[in-house]
């Protein structure tokens, strides 16, 4: 897979190295001389010096031959443009953003890059579980936010302690997929019992999210 990274600074250095482990070719493209040259040096990566929202300097960096495109520069606004050009003038399908604005998010998807992730949301909402809730370990979102996975740690406080699967009564679009007791995993059936100290991955859609955490942990959220 050849994947192109535009950006620079410790960011497209270790996400290279990251590539390069999975067998990907890369290229980046840096406006930055003194960056180009530090990055030539460390990575057997192709350096591509000058500005990505130029459409030529696209085309030396072969952005034709890309399987994806990631704009990781500070800037939103020349991360959207990068991403349309790959898309609309050189036909690459898969275009990654970083956004610093999290209400960029959405607006970047409408406008036709694939995937656009906010470091500054995800952050928040990382910080928001782990210091209001200490029941509820890790959350993240997959398919573009229209999903959740939650690890969940059922405390004696549960409601729900006790009972089998099938008696939760968990609504719709949810999904208790594996269940942590101790060191050992357990693909749960309706019959499984909910015990303290299970660490349950939840699977929620954003909608039922809340009600879901509340039904297992008793906890508003």
């Amino acid at each position: 897979m050849n994947i192109l990274i535009i950006g620079g600074g410790k960011i497209a250095y270790f996400l290279a190295k990251a590539f390069f482990a999975k067998g990907y070719e890369v290229t980046i493209i840096n406006r930055k001389k003194e960056e180009c040259t530090i990055l030539a040096r460390q990575l057997k990566a192709t350096i591509v010096f000058g500005d990505a929202t130029n459409p030529q300097v696209l085309k030396d960096a072969q952005t034709s031959t890309m399987d994806a495109v990631l704009a990781i520069t500070p800037n939103d606004e020349d991360n959207l443009v990068i991403c349309q050009l790959a898309r609309l003038n050189f036909g690459v399908e898969k275009t990654l953003a970083f956004v610093n604005d999290p209400d960029n998010e959405q607006v970047f998807q409408q406008l036709g890059v694939t995937i656009a992730f906010s470091t500054t949301r995800m952050i928040s909402n990382l910080i928001e579980q782990r210091t209001g809730f200490e029941d509820i370990v890790n959350l993240f979102s997959i398919a573009e936010g229209k999903v959740n996975i939650t690890e969940v740690v059922l405390t004696k406080d549960s409601p729900v302690l006790g009972k089998s699967l099938m008696e939760t009564n968990l609504p719709e679009n949810c999904l208790i997929a594996c269940i942590l007791r101790g060191n050992q995993p357990v693909i749960p059936r309706g019959a499984t019992s909910l015990c303290c100290s299970d660490h349950l991955v939840l699977i929620t859609m954003p909608q039922n999210h809340g009600q879901v955490l509340k039904m297992l942990t008793g906890s508003n959220i």
